[in-house]
């Protein structure tokens, strides 16, 4: 006999705005495929409580483990995490149920009076809180024959944009995803071409997580899936691992499905590690075969883990100073 009255599932996330926003999003998801009614479970993390920057408090797994300890203690039944901030290991314990599609993985700048990147006056002060940003900003600059002054910023969207309203900031650097989920990408100023500043590993998916041995939960939550974003995040995620960096490592990646007509044939995948100042970049791309069966993992992550040892024979490895340990 069925459960007329199930019982709520609960769902663990951060507090701020964007991840209420993303979660909720999920949870709507969720009550469709199941039929049951989800409750969000307000989650505090290290990283939202720390006042120090990223790079400095290791960026790996900051604002996850508050969320995965909440996991396999019972407390909440799935989460719901940015997929950047997912330390690559996955933990035997948890299972990454479903990767949903990915929204726009790419960079935006906001800054004053409309302006885009190139349209900067020498200079200019743009606030962002990642080395990766940092270095392929400092970089761009330095073909435009200019400079940027790149200003280590921490806080939330409102936070963020904020520096530009009070005039202390030029621009900032943001996810284009975050902007679009909580409803702001109008405040874009410019969407920074992925040949320009390649986004952090995962940038723009959701990871939805619970524990291994719930089976049917994990097979429930599967349907939310998304076989070409699973692909695509698997080698950058494969890139980042295989370059042993964390996520406040100075490493981009994206890895772009190839259509033929109609048929996605091709995954290319590229890559970047830079000093911060953007004096030396280190950027290559491969290019292989989407895997036949999308379960199959093996060639996105063969992918990485070749584009990385590539990478490192050109020197990667001398430009990650900032690598979380």
């Amino acid at each position: 006999m069925t459960d007329s009255n199930p019982r709520a599932l609960r769902l663990g996330t951060r507090r701020s705005k964007l991840a209420m926003a993303q979660s909720g999003m999920v949870a709507d998801a969720v009550r469709e495929v199941t039929g049951r009614p989800v409750e969000l479970v307000e989650i505090t993390t290290y990283g939202d409580t720390s006042r120090e920057h990223l790079a400095q408090i290791g960026g790996t797994g900051v604002f996850v483990s508050a969320l995965r300890d909440a996991l396999l203690d019972g407390t909440i039944d799935f989460a719901v995490h940015s997929l950047k901030d997912l330390p690559t290991a996955q933990p035997a314990e948890l299972a990454l149920a479903a990767v949903p599609k990915r929204e726009d993985p790419r960079d935006v700048l906001v800054a004053r009076d409309g302006l885009t990147f190139e349209e900067l006056p020498d200079g200019a002060r743009v606030g962002t809180g990642s080395p990766r940003r940092m270095a392929q900003l400092n970089a761009w600059a330095r073909a435009l024959g200019r400079q940027v002054e790149t200003v280590p910023i921490r806080g939330n969207i409102d936070t963020r944009i904020g520096y530009v309203e009070k005039g202390e900031l030029d621009a900032v650097v943001l996810a284009a995803a975050g902007l679009t989920r909580i409803g702001r990408i109008d405040e874009a100023t410019d969407h920074l071409s992925p040949d320009m500043v390649l986004p952090a590993p995962g940038q723009g998916a959701l990871a939805v997580e619970c524990a291994a041995h719930n089976a049917q939960l994990a097979a429930q939550l599967a349907e939310l899936d998304d076989p070409f974003t699973r692909a695509a995040v698997t080698a950058e995620r494969s890139l980042l691992a295989a370059l042993e960096a964390g996520c406040s490592a100075p490493v981009g990646a994206l890895a772009d499905l190839q259509a033929d007509g109609q048929a996605v044939t091709e995954l290319r995948l590229r890559g970047v590690v830079g000093t911060t100042d953007g004096s030396t970049l280190v950027q290559l791309s491969t290019t292989g075969h989407v895997p036949a069966s999308l379960g199959d993992a093996a060639t996105p992550l063969n992918m990485g883990r070749e584009l990385a040892a590539e990478m490192l024979a050109k020197g990667a490895a001398g430009l990650m100073g900032e690598r979380a340990l």
